[in-house]
Formats: C-alpha cells, structure tokens, sequence
C-alpha cells in the first residue's frame, strides 16, 4: 500500500477507445489500444527514435533505439496499459499506465510534431477510458510545477495534486471504486452489512 494521495470522488466516465477526431490542424488521429502486433511497436520505436531531447522527463522516454526498444519491452506488456495516438499510419503519441502497487502511474509522449493540437488531451482520456474498461481504480503522475499547460490539462481532466514538497507536483485520480469499500451509489461508504464499516 502507498501513501499516496487520492480524491475520495470517482472520475467521471472516460471514453474508452477506438476514438476518432480531428485535431487543431485539421489531421485526422485515431486512439487505440496497443494489441502486442510488431508495426505498433515499430512504430512506436520510430516516434521516440526522432522524439526531441527537450521533451523527455526523469529520463524518458529513452534516447537510443537499443534503449527505446528495453524501454517499450518493459511497458509494453504485461499488466501495463497502452494507447496510441495514430495519423494515419504514424504514431503521434503514446501513453501507458504502469502498475505501480495499488495504483498505476500515468506517462504520455506527444511527437513534437503534433504538439499544441490536442491531441495529448484525448491521449490521456483514451487511455483513462481504457483503464475504466479494465477496472484500473487508482492513478497517480508527476509533472514539473513549471508546466501550466499541463497541470491545468491534468486538473480538468480530474487529478487532484496530493504532494508538492519539490519542484514535481504529484497527482492522483481515482479512476474506479475500491470495490473493497461499499458505497450508497453517490460514492458514499456505508455500513457493513453488519453494522460495522
């Protein structure tokens, strides 16, 4: 268990994806769930081989192809959860939820080439919508302080700061109900059913 933060309200509903739209420069882009196939990933590794160095945070995504592709096989797989953000047959973006003990930690990558479209924006509720769907119930992130037009993104889109001690904010958001908890239907804990909670 983690010491982390977390709203006591629900997110509302994401959509869960396939989701189709047109972003700010007129491009159609597509999220979708990562199926395991090799043109996903190649495709992946071609977006984060040309990703620029000034995007990357606390050392990721990786610089290098061999280091990319240890990367992708670590996140990839498994009990993580990914999506892309496809034009076309070009990876856009990309974004995972990794299990980190009783929650998962949120990581996007928008191509500089796509950036200020909003496609991050739909990135992110692409991939909240895909943890819904798998019954992900807590998610937490850390961004830079500095960056507004990401923290404002992340706190509309639900998150909720629960550490600011360094110059990272850290966020949680409570993306489904502990089913451990019983609740009246407004989010509410009740009584056991016998009397005890």
């Amino acid at each position: 268990m983690s010491d982390r933060g977390y709203p006591d309200a629900v997110a509302d509903e994401f959509p869960p994806p396939p989701t189709t739209f047109t972003d700010r420069e007129d491009r159609e882009i597509e999220i979708r769930p990562y199926g395991g196939d090799d043109e996903a990933r190649e495709a992946l590794v071609e977006m984060y081989d040309s990703f620029d160095p000034a995007d990357r945070a606390q050392g990721i995504p990786p610089g290098g192809e061999e280091r990319i592709r240890e990367w992708l096989e670590a996140i990839l797989p498994g009990d993580c959860y990914n999506v892309i953000a496809w034009c076309g047959d070009e990876a856009a973006g990309h974004a995972t939820l990794v299990p980190d003990g009783d929650a998962y930690e949120l990581a996007i990558f928008v191509h500089q080439t796509y950036q200020r479209a909003g496609i991050g924006t739909h990135l992110i509720r692409g991939l909240l919508g895909h943890g819904q769907a798998n019954g992900v119930e807590k998610v937490w992130l850390t961004v830079e302080r500095w960056n507004r037009a990401a923290v404002s993104l992340y706190k509309k889109i639900g998150f909720e700061t629960s550490d600011a001690e360094s110059f990272e904010l850290e966020m949680g958001l409570r993306l489904c109900p502990d089913p451990d908890e019983e609740t009246d239907g407004s989010g509410e804990e009740v009584d056991g059913p016998d009397g005890d909670e």
